[in-house]
């Protein structure tokens, strides 16, 4: 096997939720021992605000029996998805060592890519884009705020990246019978707005400025893009490990 064949079966194989599904999960089995041992409950103390979100409409309609059923729902449905694509292939330990190596890369370049973008729109001074990319955890223990970046690639990326950015585009094609190419820029656009939103909610969220608004968006649309190219699991591993990255650097 060529080196360019061996790319292009990693590249694709990445994708797949037999490996993208796989991946993402001991990130969710890691948040959710962290949030229960620094809460000893579920659904109580500081839990990263998407997972709150998602959740809460379940507990709303079912109660304490409502959590259960939403992890049976998120677990049940990706086994169901990395059952379907079994027959693609055995799993490969390498193919998850690269996947962690791309994904710890694009973390590192996140914030340098997004701070100059911002930089390059907004013209902010260095200080400021290099404060904005180190603002969010602030006020909160260590573990803490690990716990919310973990959370962050977990359930950020499945709110806003799967679900919202998913059912705009379902909008966009067949409400208004938009291309694929059009719906999908909506999708992707309307998505990093509302992801950059998010984070001014709730008695934990930072204080809205244009500048961060900005930097929070141009993420949105980059980690758009990555879940588009690269999946879910590199995607959430990403998020994840950018603010892992940013907890411990402050």
């Amino acid at each position: 096997m060529t080196l360019s064949s061996a790319a292009r079966r990693y590249w694709l194989a990445a994708r797949a939720p037999r490996y993208s599904l796989t991946f993402a999960f001991p990130l969710l089995l890691a948040y959710e021992a962290l949030a229960f041992n620094l809460s000893h409950e579920a659904m109580v103390g500081v839990r990263n605000g998407a997972d709150v979100l998602l959740k809460s409409l379940f507990v709303a309609l079912g109660g304490r029996n409502g959590l259960a059923v939403f992890g049976g729902v998120l677990v049940g449905t990706g086994a169901v998805l990395v059952w379907r694509d079994r027959r693609s292939g055995a799993l490969e330990g390498r193919v998850f060592l690269w996947m962690l190596a791309e994904a710890t890369a694009y973390a590192l370049g996140l914030g340098v890519v997004t701070g100059l973008l911002t930089g390059l729109l907004l013209h902010p001074p260095l200080w400021l884009v290099a404060r904005l990319s180190g603002s969010e955890g602030s006020g909160v223990g260590i573990a803490t705020q690990l716990m919310i970046s973990l959370g962050a690639g977990i359930y950020e990326e499945l709110l806003f990246r799967v679900l919202l950015v998913g059912a705009l585009a379902w909008v966009g094609r067949r409400g208004f019978g938009w291309t694929a190419g059009i719906a999908g820029a909506f999708a992707t656009l309307v998505g990093a707005l509302v992801f950059s939103a998010f984070h001014y909610v709730g008695p934990y969220g930072d204080r809205l400025e244009l500048a961060s608004f900005t930097f929070r968006s141009i993420a949105g649309l980059l980690l758009s893009g990555m879940y588009l190219l690269r999946g879910f699991g590199i995607t959430a591993w990403t998020h994840a490990l950018y603010d892992v990255f940013l907890a411990l650097a402050g």
